[in-house]
Order: structure tokens, then sequence, then C-alpha cells
């Protein structure tokens, strides 16, 4: 199928990033889908918050919820069975021998691009939207832009289209991406965020801080503590 260049599907996994980068999404292109994978995380509760938070994101806007299409949940439990990691077993966080923490999932991004390139090939999707960043991240190889250039060009070489990854916070801190709420959904989409996203690495969701839900010691709520802060105080 011929992907259309108004067309897209974001990477939704139920946290801060990937909502705001659906209404990113929502706010530039005319037909956006999502999908979610299940890989046996560790914080399997952003599984339960992501209907949530697209009925939430429904609400805010007449145009999003027009422009809102299906949502794809993907079972990769494979790849929680192969990976040794924090984030798929129930293990302190720490850094590893390399420098990077054992929250990173090898290849999780690179296998979940390709999944979404299947899905948008035979949904006509031209663009790919992840909450990759290189600012505020833990070092992760496959969070890099050039990882995102060189997957960008596989994906168009394998499938012969002109696949676009789009990576809106690529270059923002976690202050800039809360700014960037705003100025998208206004006080509607960061309430949302606030209140309904799910960030925690360790899947808690009791306590409510002024930036959310969390255990609020994990370096995922560390960055989103952090970036709520100065955020807040700008």
């Amino acid at each position: 199928m011929i992907t259309d260049d108004n067309k897209a599907i974001v990477l939704f996994s139920g946290g801060q990033d990937s909502t705001t980068c659906l209404a990113w999404t929502l706010d530039r292109y005319s037909h956006v889908e999502t999908i979610g994978f299940n890989y046996g995380q560790r914080h399997m509760i952003e599984m339960d918050v992501r209907p949530v938070v697209l009925a939430g994101l429904r609400k805010i806007s007449a145009s999003w919820d027009q422009r809102l299409g299906e949502d794809h949940v993907i079972d990769l439990g494979v790849l929680g069975q192969i990976s040794d990691t924090a984030l798929t077993r129930d293990t302190e966080i720490i850094l590893t021998e390399n420098g990077l923490p054992n929250t990173f999932v090898p290849g999780r991004n690179l296998v979940f691009l390709n999944f979404a390139g299947i899905i948008a090939y035979r949904r006509g999707l031209r663009h790919v939207v992840g909450g990759m960043c290189e600012t505020d991240f833990s070092g992760y190889p496959d969070c890099r832009n050039e990882t995102m250039k060189a997957m960008a060009k596989v994906l168009g070489l394998g499938m012969d289209e002109p696949f676009e990854i789009q990576t809106p916070l690529m270059w923002l801190d976690k202050a800039d991406t809360w700014a960037l709420a705003e100025s998208l959904g206004g006080e509607h989409l960061i309430e949302l965020i606030r209140n309904d996203t799910h960030t925690c690495y360790l899947g808690e969701r009791g306590e409510m801080h002024d930036w959310g839900h969390g255990c609020g010691t994990c370096p995922s709520c560390e960055l989103r503590r952090n970036g709520w802060t100065s955020y807040a105080a700008a």
C-alpha cells in the first residue's frame, strides 16, 4: 500500500513522553493511529492507563477526536523473555559495567519501530512518531538521533516506502516537554498527563505528587519530577 504523507502512527506507551508526542502528532496530521507493546514490562500498569489517556485526549479537542484512529496492541512477550533487565525482572535498578543502567532493554526501540513500520505499511501511514530523546535520557543507544535516522533508512529500504521517523522530543529536556504539552493542549493536557499517564519504572501508582503518580525515586520518576519543578518555576 502506498503511504500517505498526512497520516501517522505513534508509539504510545501511556507515559508522559508518548502522550505529548501523540498530541503533537494529532496537531499536525489528518489521521493518526497508535501502537503499544506488551513485552512483559515490570510497569505493566502503563498498558492499563493507555485507553484512559486516549479517551482523555479525545475530550480535549474535537479535531483530535476526529483524527485519532485505530489503536494497535502488539504482544511482544518474547522480548521480555530474552531480556534480563530491571524493566522485565523484579531486580534493583543499577548501573552496569558498560555504564548503562540495567533498565536498558537491548533493541527494544528497534523492535518497536519495526513493528510500527509493518503496521504503517499495511495501513498506508507515512510517519512513525516516537518519544526518543537525547537530552534527558539514560544513555540508551536506541534513543539516539543517529539510530532513528538509520532506522528510517532501513524501513524505507526494506519496505520500499519513504517512511519518516519523527522524534519531536529529541532535543528537549523534561521541562521543555511539559511546556510543549501546555502549548498543544493547555491545562487540560497538563492535567491529563499529571493524573492519568504512567512513567514510574517500578509500576507504582499509589501516591499522587505534584508531577503525577510514581515511586518518586526511580530514574524515570526523578526526570519527571525535576522537569516538573523547572517547568512550574518558569
